[in-house]
């Protein structure tokens, strides 16, 4: 699947002009905070208007500002997670992943949320609040939750920010395995370097509302562009072990 993204949206104090596609592969967008990131997913998502361009997620144009189209976030088949999950803590486990797929009947609903439950490892927690999960089993809940409706996309909103370095470590190969799993194509924002790193297929590095460099990981890391990537990267010691091999 292509995913094609065109859009500009100016602000009072910001503005964001950026051009890029992407395959079925996990694509982060990497940049400091404040750059636009999390900006672009929400207008990918529908969540947020731009003032023009446009965005295709593989046959299906959600939004073309020439031709006047804006599908509502609603019918757009993207899954989303929230750098804060946006779990309801009045809910159970179940019935949060559940509502990740209103739209279709109550017994298919609950049969794929059991499916669900089942691939993400939450036998046993189908009946507890937020407030009872760790920080790990909540990231999994959140993810079947946006998985539930088989989206086109899979959009993830520095998910990880509020984990220790262990835990993280440990999300980010899940993540690869969730990849794997479902064959959706991910965009995952962060501002972490060596999540960055360790995650990505592909590297869309912004800067102040403009994409600045598009590649592997390991050619940006090696190879910056420009001394405004460099400086971006240049403040992990991931830096140097990269460039040690």
């Amino acid at each position: 699947m292509e995913i094609l993204v065109n859009l500009k949206k100016k602000l009072k104090d910001f503005s964001l002009d950026i051009e890029w596609h992407i395959g079925n592969e996990i694509a982060v967008l990497f940049g400091f905070s404040g750059a636009g990131k999390s900006m672009t997913l929400q207008m990918m998502a529908g969540l947020f208007m731009p003032d023009e361009g446009h965005v295709r997620i593989g046959s299906v144009t959600v939004f073309d500002s020439s031709k006047r189209i804006n599908i509502s976030p609603q019918k757009r088949k993207v899954g989303y997670v929230f750098q804060d999950l946006a779990l309801f803590p009045h809910m159970t486990v179940l019935d949060n992943i559940i509502y990740g797929s209103a739209n279709t009947g109550k017994s298919d609903r609950k049969n794929r949320a059991m499916e669900m439950i089942t691939a993400f490892h939450l036998r046993g927690l189908e009946r507890k609040i937020p407030a009872e999960l760790s920080g790990g089993q909540k990231q999994r809940v959140a993810f079947a939750r946006a998985l539930m409706r088989k989206p086109d996309i899979l959009l993830l909103d520095e998910p990880f920010s509020a984990l220790d370095k262990p835990l993280r470590a440990e999300m980010v190969q899940f993540l690869k395995e969730i990849k794997k799993e479902f064959n959706v194509p991910i965009i995952f924002v962060t501002h972490d370097i060596t999540e960055a790193f360790f995650l990505a297929d592909i590297m869309i590095v912004y800067s102040k509302g403009k994409v600045v460099q598009i590649g592997a990981p390991e050619k940006i890391f090696k190879n910056p562009l420009n001394r405004e990537v460099q400086m971006l990267i240049k403040t992990d010691e991931l830096l140097n072990q990269i460039k040690k091999e």
